[in-house]
């Protein structure tokens, strides 16, 4: 799992991460290091290569005269592990809950037809136990989320292709976004039941199966999004 950085750099880039996803410093917009290091109280070396990794991952350019500034949202590198990470923390822009979606509509069901023909005995086990986990949370949310991602994670290993399991990254960033958002109500839907034949279909060794009950998931899933995001999105700064 991607994970915060530790320190003075880290958390530099963390704070100016996140002001650029938010929008707190919008496209366009000018940094100012001088202000940057007096605000935080940290050197200008941390501040720098702070703005040298944020320029990795296309967030902002730093031009002679020009000075720093943030990148059009399209010269993102939307896949980032830290921008994805950056976005299930805030209030998410406008069509990223659907692009996240579709990736994972493209992506699991197919991987699900994988772990069905590759699966062991091993696979099964974290899969059963991501279930135990969930089936414990009860009304915890916090708890929930993470076994969700323990299952979605355990699917994706189950496929027995690195290049596949790497895209964890994306599917948590839109599992956390969405768990975040359908936990915080006051009640949801067991998905206990969905999560379920799942795990049957690939015990089973039934590809087909198992590719309707992950697309049964995320069906059910997406609708229970859409049907919160409205009254929870209400009110919140633009």
């Amino acid at each position: 799992m991607n994970r915060p950085p530790r320190g003075l750099h880290g958390q530099t880039v963390e704070i100016l991460g996140e002001r650029i996803i938010r929008g707190t410093y919008p496209p366009g917009s000018a940094l100012y290091p001088e202000r940057i290091e007096a605000e935080l109280g940290v050197s200008k070396t941390v501040v720098r290569e702070a703005l040298r990794v944020l320029a990795a991952k296309g967030l902002v350019e730093s031009r002679q005269k020009r000075g720093t500034y943030v990148r059009p949202r399209s010269d993102w590198s939307l896949l980032d592990g830290d921008l994805l990470r950056w976005q299930g923390r805030s209030v998410p822009h406008e069509g990223f809950l659907d692009n996240l979606a579709e990736v994972r509509s493209i992506v699991e069901p197919a991987a699900a037809r994988l772990a069905a023909r590759r699966r062991d005995d091993d696979d099964l086990a974290r899969l059963a136990g991501a279930l135990d986990r969930m089936a414990a949370a009860g009304a915890d949310a916090d708890a929930l989320v993470e076994a969700d991602l323990l299952f979605h994670r355990a699917l994706l290993a189950a496929t027995h292709n690195e290049l596949l399991s790497r895209m964890e990254v994306v599917i948590e960033a839109g599992l956390r976004v969405r768990d975040r958002i359908v936990h915080g109500a006051e009640s949801w839907a067991d998905p206990l039941p969905a999560h379920r034949a799942v795990l049957e279909a690939v015990r089973a060794q039934d590809p087909g199966a198992a590719a309707e009950a992950v697309a049964t998931l995320l069906t059910q899933a997406t609708d229970d999004l859409h049907d919160l995001v409205p009254t929870t999105h209400e009110g919140d700064p633009g």
